[in-house]
């Protein structure tokens, strides 16, 4: 299997020069059955995922050209597709929820003023080179973040799918309106609704291969058309506009850009851990080079011009980017493909779509809610680390109880703190002499491990900076505090690529205080950069020169030699 590349800088040209130069004339037959393959995936999910925004349907169409064409020219996956997302469609609904009313022009105004304001955010933290930023959100509460999502999603689309009214609040007011409604049920919306589900699900089992929304999406819209519309009590989409959209000027007011803030910079890490994991992904099955920051860049206009032509925003999809490569995609070529026949779909075939009804809307975003959820990862998650399990969880709860944007900022805040405890909570343990070896091992694991008399090898586990310092400092009273037959530490440093000038100062108060009390202090694999950091405070001189070995054996030969380590 091909292994990707990851490039730290940005392109030189236009991404698109450089899978132009390569290309093979074999691929287009591929790249064009891909290409219609994600037309008939991508309509209809881009209309459905419309209802997650809180948009008409018709948006979901304006958002996929320019999308597409966008990243086609500037993405550096050979194979990623951008489109409508659901993770990031319900945060974009729920951040202008809070400023428009959901239906209104204003909402779907905004709603596209939401996604230049993205755009613009990808592209500044592309031309900052911030393309690692979403390594601060770990998979477990990346997971965790998912799997709420999934949750509230399916609930809010519960009613659409039963033809039952709806209501806002947490997953937990929206389940109790849904139990309170079930006995207004209909029978038409639920039976639609419930068969569309049924058969999305039967499709992507049996014959995955089959574009699923299409075909359900079409045969719902014939059948009821055939029915009679909305005489038969099933709400369909009605008409549906024919045509290019129009140019939609983004709402410039900075008051508004700053409540639409804080939902822009949620959806922009998201999304952007999204993409990347996408784009690795294809990158590992077919090869290529990921660049992260031109990722960054990409999405930037993808997103802005999406917004411009009365869209909504996108990001890289695994499971579309999934369809394209099972259709046999080899570049963006296929793409581009998709690209004009949406384009086409937008001018000739919209009529098609007038009874398109809202329940198989609701099945086909549901159906592919329950394609992402996975159990199985919170169940491997909890024997694997109860930690992690934690903080995916308290994510989960955080969503359902608090809401979307408050569980993100909850799986935000984790992260940072997980990240700050690990970092001043570094591992240090006694080290062994494994037998027959020159290797040493924490004497705890390694019960076989030899120990010398009146010597304590000391690993610190990690780099020392102010906050780790205190606990190094500690842990390693405590271990002489157990042993006051003690009479020299061996500090082993191999693990410390960085110290910082409070530990510094701290370390060398540490030694002064263990030299008081009788103890030969030396040290073992440090590197230069930390060496030279010694010297400063005075470490050096106080410990002497002699007592630093490039490697711990030679400390403890010469603790064992009788020369008391120099």
């Amino acid at each position: 299997m091909a292994q990707p590349v990851i490039k730290p800088t940005v392109h030189p040209v236009l991404p698109i020069v450089e899978w132009v130069r390569g290309y093979r004339h074999e691929w287009l037959s591929q790249d064009a059955f891909a290409g219609v393959a994600l037309w008939a995936v991508m309509v209809p999910e881009g209309m459905a995922y419309a209802s997650i925004v809180g948009v008409p349907p018709i948006m979901g169409l304006y958002t996929i050209v320019p999308a597409l064409l966008a990243y086609a020219l500037l993405g550096s996956s050979r194979q990623l597709v951008v489109g409508p997302d659901t993770a990031t469609g319900l945060i974009s609904a729920l951040t202008v929820g809070a400023i428009a009313t959901q239906g209104t022009a204003d909402f779907n105004s905004l709603t596209s003023t939401l996604a230049v304001l993205i755009g613009f955010l990808f592209l500044v933290f592309g031309f900052m080179r911030m393309g690692w930023v979403a390594s601060f959100i770990p998979a477990p509460v990346m997971r965790g973040f998912i799997e709420g999502l999934v949750y509230v999603t399916i609930i809010g689309q519960v009613p659409h799918l039963l033809g039952i009214d709806g209501t806002s609040g947490n997953f937990f007011q929206k389940l109790g309106n849904v139990l309170t409604h079930l006995p207004d049920v209909h029978f038409a919306p639920a039976l639609t609704g419930l068969l569309s589900l049924a058969a999305m699900l039967l499709l992507r089992r049996l014959v995955p291969l089959v574009p699923a929304a299409l075909v359900v999406m079409a045969t719902a819209t014939i059948v009821i058309g055939v029915l009679g519309g909305d005489a038969t009590g099933v709400h369909v989409a009605g008409h549906i506009p024919s045509g290019l959209p129009s140019l939609v000027l983004p709402n410039l007011d900075p008051a508004i850009w700053m409540q639409l803030a804080p939902g822009a910079f949620a959806i922009v890490m998201v999304g952007y851990a999204e993409a990347l994991g996408a784009a690795k992904a294809a990158a590992l099955e077919s090869g290529g080079a990921i660049d992260p920051n031109q990722e960054l860049i990409a999405h930037g206009p993808a997103n802005m011009l999406s917004g411009l032509f009365g869209g909504f925003l996108v990001v890289g999809s695994l499971s579309k980017t999934s369809v394209a490569m099972a259709a046999g995609a080899r570049s963006q070529a296929a793409n581009l493909v998709a690209a004009a026949l949406c384009f086409l779909t937008l001018i000739f075939l919209t009529p098609l779509f007038r009874t398109m009804p809202q329940p198989a809307l609701a099945a086909v975003v549901i159906a592919a809610m329950l394609h992402l959820t996975k159990p199985s990862y919170l169940q491997q998650l909890f024997a694997r680390s109860r930690w992690s399990f934690a903080n995916a969880i308290v994510v989960i709860a955080g969503e359902l109880i608090l809401g979307v944007p408050q569980g993100i900022a909850l799986g935000v805040v984790l992260s940072l703190l997980t990240l700050i405890y690990l970092a001043s909570h570094p591992q240090s343990a006694e080290l062994g002499k494994l037998p027959d070896t020159e290797a040493y091992r924490d004497v705890d694991r390694h019960p076989e491990a030899e120990t010398f008399d009146g010597l304590l090898i000391w690993r610190i586990g990690g780099d020392l900076f102010f906050a780790s310092i205190g606990r190094i400092g500690a842990t390693l009273k405590a271990a002489l505090s157990a042993r006051p037959q003690i009479k020299c530490v061996l500090l082993d440093f191999g693990s410390v690529s960085f110290m910082d000038v409070s530990a510094a100062d701290e370390l060398a108060a540490l030694i002064k205080e263990l030299q008081s009390s009788g103890l030969i202090v030396a040290f073992s694999r440090v590197r230069d950069e930390v060496r030279d950091g010694m010297r400063f405070p005075g470490i050096e001189t106080m410990v002497g020169p002699d007592r630093f070995y490039e490697r711990t054996t030679d400390g403890v030969n010469a603790w064992l030699g009788g020369d008391h380590l120099g």
